[in-house]
């Protein structure tokens, strides 16, 4: 087989490698340097310090912001695990009380914002793949920084236009 054969075969072996984990940050394999996920991925959408000084990169990703991967790095910078964090069970873990900065480290931004000015809150919604008209809504007291409630409600992008 001529080498320029070889050579093509490869590249194209990594890229399709390249374009896998570019859409699936959780295939990256343990040990796998930050570095490498920090630049092959189109960069993280967050980051936040670990106790042991590791560190969680956040990468937003799916229609509608419906995937959030937290990839976790030891503190030389090696991936210790991965986990796609906007399930039932980490929702079930974000309680009133909580810091904000903690809800964002552990399941990542919102898919959508808004204020309720009355009562002083800002309100983060997460679509999560599993309810189609459905999200996860988590309120932050605007004084506070911390979350006053968390539940699931309607996500509006499932009403019917109005007709007139």
């Amino acid at each position: 087989m001529p080498r320029i054969l070889i050579r093509w075969a490869a590249l194209l072996a990594a890229l399709g490698t390249a374009a896998c984990t570019a859409i699936a940050p959780g295939a990256w394999p343990p040990g796998t340097p930050i570095a490498d996920a920090r630049s092959t991925l189109g960069g993280p959408t967050g980051e936040f310090a670990l106790p042991g000084g590791g560190t969680r990169l956040e990468f937003a990703r799916g229609s509608f912001g419906r995937q959030t991967y937290m990839l976790d790095f030891d503190a030389s910078g090696r991936l210790v695990q991965s986990e796609q964090v906007l399930t039932e069970d980490n929702f079930a873990r974000i309680v009133p009380g909580m810091p904000a900065d903690e809800v964002r480290r552990r399941i990542g931004r919102p898919a959508d914002v808004f204020n309720v000015g009355w009562q002083r809150l800002q309100v983060w919604n997460y679509r999560w793949w599993q309810g189609d008209c459905v999200w996860f809504q988590v309120s932050i007291g605007q004084q506070s920084g911390r979350v006053t409630e968390a539940g699931y409600g309607h996500d509006p992008m499932c009403d019917a236009p109005t007709r007139m």
